[in-house]
């Protein structure tokens, strides 16, 4: 027989780890399993290798909110940060639910039989699991590739091709010239990274500048909170400390983007050498917040390019040569690795095929349901974190509000919700705002928002709070059903 579970978390990244622990800790009679298609745990800071890969949220915040972080270190290393994460997931026993090398490649839903059916491959074999409940936190990213833009000539380039999701363990830069492509959080943490362990010299190129803001990797605040605070508190001090500091920051570069513009600019000149063109390199056409700040840890990369290690090239590629790249202005940049810091691809649900009574289910007709549920489409959950914010507040919020739903449905019994697509009175709008290349790519694949009520996407955890933690669980917008019920009276 199949097996059943009450609930199937797909994913053990920190999505997948605040899933089953808020899980554990509010639904303790629930059964539940973690799908995980790679070997480890950790999602995001499982794939990325690259060198000097770090969070560009602090650790306050992107730490979860059951588990303390209790270093001053507020922007942290990918290592340090999986670390965490297996902790959390070891001393609460989460890491006994997770069936690693498992690839979700289907998900049905019945109306017949009330449930879900996951059909997933490991080891080769094929396999399915039922549910009453999936929980998908399996993020947006293609893990399998990602974005590598058409570059003329790509093929002639003699040297070393490397794209940062994919980077090799084995790769020698020792005393090379290389060029890293882009200009986001990827190609801001590499450049200081490679400069400053070994790397001959670096170039980034980039297109358009992006905003680069400089704050402590040490957490002034918190070194003092940790070293005079009962642990308790100054996990709570930390972390409100954070989370009012990037709320407010984000609030007001969207009603002074000027000032704000102007603020990291001279953030910016401060570290860099005397005479340098700050605003051809670091000044965007957009304003601050329509695509995501990257942060340099201690102004690192400025530091950088001030010592001579790297420099900053703001063109076009009109094609790549044999021995380097070859500008649209006329400048060709030698080189002897180029790095393709060129962005990700977006998959919803790892990929899987989603379908209800085995008809597609096309996910980008939907309505997002306080941007964690879809319209009509019954006992299904997501996660998708914040744009302007740390990921893990939005999903613990989404956890806990999944708890609160399941056991609403147990004390009323219900067996089933679905939001309902509200109609023509609510105006359909894209997913989200935001303008970075892959969500814009990706826009056709996406599910929707609305113009108001629970279909309305916000962006800001102290809304959030209120609507997602303290809100009503009896939306008008849910519709709750007894099937069961329903089947033993027709029976």
């Amino acid at each position: 027989m199949t097996e059943f579970v009450d609930v199937v978390i797909v994913g053990a990244g920190i999505s997948g780890i605040s899933a089953a622990w808020h899980l554990q800790d509010r639904c303790p009679n629930k059964s539940y399993v973690i799908l995980e298609r790679r070997d480890d745990l950790g999602g995001t800071w499982d794939l990325f290798k690259y060198p000097g890969i770090r969070s560009d949220s602090d650790m306050f915040t992107l730490g979860f909110r059951f588990k303390p972080w209790k270093s001053a270190t507020a922007i942290a290393d990918g290592a340090s940060i999986k670390a965490y994460i297996a902790e959390a997931a070891e001393e609460n026993g989460i890491d006994r639910h997770i069936r690693y090398g498992t690839t979700v490649t289907a998900a049905d839903w019945s109306d017949a039989e009330n449930r879900w059916t996951l059909t997933f491959e490991r080891d080769g074999q094929e396999s399915q699991i039922h549910a009453g409940f999936v929980f998908a936190c399996s993020g947006y990213y293609n893990y399998d590739e990602g974005y590598l833009p058409k570059f003329e000539g790509y093929d002639d380039f003699a040297g070393t091709l490397v794209h940062p999701q994919h980077w090799p363990e084995d790769l020698d830069y020792a005393d090379k010239k290389i060029v890293i492509i882009g200009s986001g959080a990827t190609a801001v943490t590499l450049v200081p990274a490679l400069a400053n362990s070994g790397a001959g010299h670096v170039t980034m190129l980039q297109r358009s500048p992006s905003f680069i803001g400089s704050l402590p990797a040490v957490d002034p605040v918190a070194q003092r909170s940790i070293k005079y605070l009962p642990p308790k508190l100054a996990h709570f001090v930390n972390r409100w400390k954070a989370i009012t500091f990037s709320t407010a920051q984000y609030q007001l570069s969207r009603r002074f983007p000027d000032f704000m513009r102007k603020t990291l600019l001279t953030m910016a000149q401060r570290y860099l050498p005397e005479g340098y063109d700050v605003h051809k390199h670091f000044n965007p056409s957009y304003n601050p917040w329509d695509e995501r700040l990257c942060l340099a840890p201690n102004g690192d990369l400025f530091k950088t390019i001030r010592r001579g290690k790297a420099d900053v090239v703001t063109d076009t590629i009109e094609r790549f040569t044999e021995t380097g790249i070859q500008l649209s202005s006329g400048q060709e940049l030698p080189a002897d690795i180029i790095i393709t810091a060129t962005g990700l691809n977006m998959r919803l649900f790892g990929g899987a095929t989603v379908t209800r009574n085995g008809e597609p289910v096309d996910i980008a007709e939907r309505m997002t349901y306080k941007a964690m549920m879809l319209s009509d489409i019954p006992n299904m959950a997501f996660t998708i974190g914040y744009t302007n914010a740390s990921w893990t507040l939005k999903a613990d919020l989404v956890s806990e509000y999944v708890c609160r739903l399941l056991n609403y449905m147990d004390e009323h019994g219900y067996d089933t919700v679905e939001p309902k697509h509200p109609g023509p009175e609510v105006e359909v709008l894209p997913f989200t705002d935001f303008s970075p290349g892959y969500f814009q790519r990706a826009l056709d694949q996406l599910p929707k928002s609305g113009s108001s009520g629970p279909w309305k996407a916000k962006q800001n955890y102290f809304f959030d709070i209120r609507a997602i933690r303290r809100g009503r669980v009896d939306d008008d917008a849910l519709h709750f059903t007894k099937h069961r019920a329903v089947q033993a009276i027709s029976s």
